[in-house]
C-alpha cells in the first residue's frame, strides 16, 4: 500500500471525515485546481469561484472535479460554502477577501505566499503575513493558513515526493484547523498544528526558503517533513 492510501486508511478508520461540506475554490489556477479535484474525492461538494465560469478552461476543470462541481462568480461561491479557499495571488488577498462579502463563520484556508523580487530573490512583501491581512478583512471568519509550503504538483501526486510531506497549519480556532487537517490527511499529507495566527510569517518565510532554493541555486530541492517528538 502506497503512503498515500496508508494515511488515507488510518485516517478514515478513526472515523473521519465526519460530514461532507461545500468548499468554494476561489481561483481556478494551479493550486485551485489541484485542491479542487482532490477534496471532491473526499466527498466534499466543490463550488469554484472564476471572474469567468463559463470559459472553457474552467468548464474543464469542473468536469475533472467530479459530478458534485460547479463553478460561478467567487461572491456567490463563498455565499454557498462552509469552507473558502483562497487560491488566488499572494498580493491580492485583502482585495479578494473583502470582495466576497460576509464570510463570518466560515472557514478559510489560506494556500498563499505574499511574495515580490529582490535582487534575483524571492523575499517576504508584507509587514505581518496573509494569513493575518486575510483576518482582519474577514473578522468573523476563521482563517487557517495550509498547503503554502509545498508545490501543487505534489498536492495530485504525493507519492513523487518518495515520503511524507507535512502540511504546517496555523490559526486561532482549533475546530477549524481540526477541520482543515481532516482535508489534509485524506490527500495523504501530514498535518501539524505548528501555532496560532500570529506565527503565519515563520510559515510563510518556509515557502521562501523552498522556492528561492529550488529555482535558485544548485542544490537538491526538498520538501517539508517535521517529526513529532
Amino acid at each position: 500500500m502506497s503512503f498515500r492510501f496508508a494515511v488515507a486508511a488510518v485516517f478514515l478508520v478513526a472515523g473521519a471525515p465526519a460530514l461532507a461540506d461545500t468548499i468554494a475554490v476561489i481561483g481556478t489556477g494551479d493550486v485551485g485546481g489541484a485542491l479542487g479535484p482532490e477534496f471532491a474525492g473526499q466527498g466534499h461538494t466543490i463550488i469554484y469561484g472564476s471572474r469567468n465560469p463559463e470559459r472553457g478552461k474552467v468548464k474543464d476543470l469542473v468536469e475533472k472535479t467530479g459530478d458534485l462541481a460547479s463553478a460561478t462568480t467567487p461572491a456567490e461561491a463563498a455565499a454557498q460554502a462552509d469552507i473558502v479557499v483562497l487560491a488566488v495571488p499572494g498580493l491580492l488577498v485583502e482585495e479578494i477577501t473583502k470582495s466576497l462579502g460576509d464570510l463570518s463563520g466560515k472557514i478559510i484556508i489560506d494556500p498563499t505566499n505574499p511574495l515580490e523580487r529582490r535582487m534575483n530573490r524571492l523575499e517576504h512583501a508584507v509587514d505581518t503575513s496573509n494569513a493575518e491581512i486575510i483576518q482582519a478583512a474577514a473578522p468573523g471568519a476563521h482563517v487557517v493558513k495550509a498547503f503554502n509550503t509545498l508545490n501543487w504538483k505534489t498536492m495530485v501526486d504525493v507519492d513523487s515526493a518518495g515520503g511524507p510531506v507535512s502540511i504546517p497549519l496555523v490559526g486561532d480556532n482549533g475546530r477549524a484547523k481540526d477541520k482543515v487537517a481532516e482535508l489534509v490527511a485524506g490527500m495523504g499529507l501530514e498535518p501539524i498544528d505548528v501555532g496560532p495566527l500570529r506565527d503565519a510569517r515563520w510559515v510563510e518565510g518556509m515557502l521562501i526558503l523552498w522556492i528561492n532554493n529550488r529555482y535558485g541555486s544548485m542544490r537538491p530541492s526538498f520538501d517539508y517533513h517535521l517529526r513529532r517528538n
